[in-house]
């Protein structure tokens, strides 16, 4: 793993540069809470099912009790789609500063793809249609189009995604069944690991910079492969060198 994270070294000491006292952590079965206004940061680990904005409401009203404070800032650096599960960072008070740069950083995902059918939003949440008339994969095949999505590469993000279109989001357009069209843009895939093979499953590990779309990723190699493709699971476990292993569950966070 250490050799995948460090794959982008200025990405590589980003957590230590938050001091320790700035985090939410547990000490022996109690919670330390950085005070306000100087503000804190804290890991979570985002179920399936919730969108990001909901777990930034959720963590606002456990912070807001916790301080008896109506308003206080609360941010995170990058979303996850509702079916996607894993690490988002969130930060609060004078560290929502920070965002912007956090969402910047690269970030390492698994994922699970359904060989030989589409979705219309490229994911589980789709309308999946079976594809017919194609030969399944062979690993070596899967090796082959991988290594052509590996590195700096053009790509189109999807329909249903947060990217804003004259204001509003794409995904809105596409739900009211509007025409949405979003320029390719370049993004870099550091690492494309083969994590396991079991036609239609494909279990892969990806490394890659901010603003990848792995829902996308999942359809060029569909693709690429003549068999059709989409992201079945999601899961995000790093934002450069902060782990998944460091997050709290949205439930544990009791104080």
């Amino acid at each position: 793993m250490s050799s995948i994270v460090n794959g982008n070294q200025k990405n590589s000491n980003v957590s230590s540069s938050f001091s320790s006292d700035l985090y939410i952590r547990n000490e022996n079965g109690n919670f330390i809470i950085p005070e306000i206004p100087n503000g804190g940061i804290v890991l979570i680990d985002k179920p399936k099912g919730i969108t990001s904005f909901g777990v930034v409401a959720r963590v606002r009203r456990k912070l807001s009790s916790y301080f008896q404070i109506k308003k206080i800032k609360v941010g995170h650096t990058g979303t996850l789609d509702p079916f996607a599960t894993g690490l988002m960072v969130i930060l609060y008070g004078k560290q929502t500063k920070r965002a912007m740069e956090l969402t910047k950083l690269d970030k390492i995902y698994q994922a699970e793809f359904i060989l030989g059918s589409t979705s219309t939003t490229g994911d589980i949440e789709g309308e999946i249609t079976e594809k017919n008339n194609y030969s399944v994969p062979q690993i070596e095949d899967i090796d082959l189009a991988k290594n052509k999505l590996t590195g700096k590469i053009s790509q189109t993000p999807p329909s249903f995604s947060a990217i804003k279109i004259n204001g509003k989001r794409a995904y809105q357009l596409a739900r009211e069944g509007k025409k949405v069209e979003i320029p390719s843009r370049e993004v870099e895939v550091y690492d494309f690991t083969v994590l396991d093979y079991n036609f239609p499953s494909l279990k892969v590990q990806i490394h890659c910079s901010s603003g990848t779309y792995i829902r996308t990723i999942s359809e060029d190699l569909g693709n690429l492969l003549g068999c059709g493709a989409y992201c079945k699971t999601l899961r995000r476990i790093n934002i450069a060198d902060f782990n998944i292993s460091s997050a709290f569950k949205i439930d544990s966070l009791e104080f």
